[in-house]
């Protein structure tokens, strides 16, 4: 029977097969790996499902037509990557021209701007408690394991975010961290404050929210 760590070690070689070898067939793929054709298809049967390879129907002048796999656009997630570094290194690279700190203030700015606008429609007409509930779920679709309470005093409430995906860039450059506070007071017209940073070594970034008098 295979073990999980067998199965995760045979997707593992699987991906890195079909990315530095492109399109390869069942038989060339049982070949590298050293095990069974059905073992492989049974594989890239999963991976399918997965979304993360795609099948090619190549058509012989003679024989059955020979079924080609590779991997999708979906599958590159998959494969390291080294945004955050790139990010810093050219906003390093900015802060050090002329003005460079004034255009990193308004590159932030302007990202809130336009985070403000995609998600104002999905606040506009909702009580505080609603907006609190669906700035959470925003949080969440983009990796902050965010949840949110009622506090106890002056009808107010507190938003959690354990984990931020921007960090790296976080620590560097503030300007991060206040745009984000001016974006959740502008969705929720309330007043923001943070009580807790991850970027400051806390377990996490707590917003305290009240409505605004």
């Amino acid at each position: 029977m295979v073990q999980p760590k067998e199965e995760s070690s045979t997707r593992r070689r699987l991906l890195h097969l079909l990315k530095t070898g492109g399109k390869c067939t069942v038989s060339e793929l049982s070949i590298a790996l050293s095990i069974t054709e059905m073992a492989v298809r049974r594989h890239l049967h999963a991976m399918e499902k997965d979304g993360i390879v795609g099948v090619t129907t190549v058509r012989q002048a003679m024989g059955r037509p020979l079924y080609r796999y590779a991997l999708t656009a979906q599958a590159d997630d998959y494969f390291p990557k080294n945004y955050s570094q790139l990010t810093l290194d050219l906003l390093a690279e900015l802060e050090e021209q002329a003005e460079g700190t004034a255009v990193i203030d308004r590159m932030f700015q302007g990202r809130r701007d336009k985070l403000a606008q995609r998600y104002e429609e999905r606040m506009r007409h909702r009580p505080l408690e609603d907006r609190v509930r669906e700035l959470a779920l925003i949080q969440n679709g983009g990796g902050y394991m965010a949840t949110w309470e009622r506090a106890e005093e002056n009808g107010g409430f507190a938003l959690h975010e354990y984990n931020c995906p921007i960090a790296h860039i976080a620590n560097q450059f503030r300007q991060a961290c206040h745009c984000e506070q001016q974006l959740f007071a502008q969705l929720l017209e309330a007043d923001v404050e943070r009580t807790e940073c991850l970027a400051d070594g806390g377990g996490r970034c707590t917003y305290a929210i009240k409505p605004r008098l």
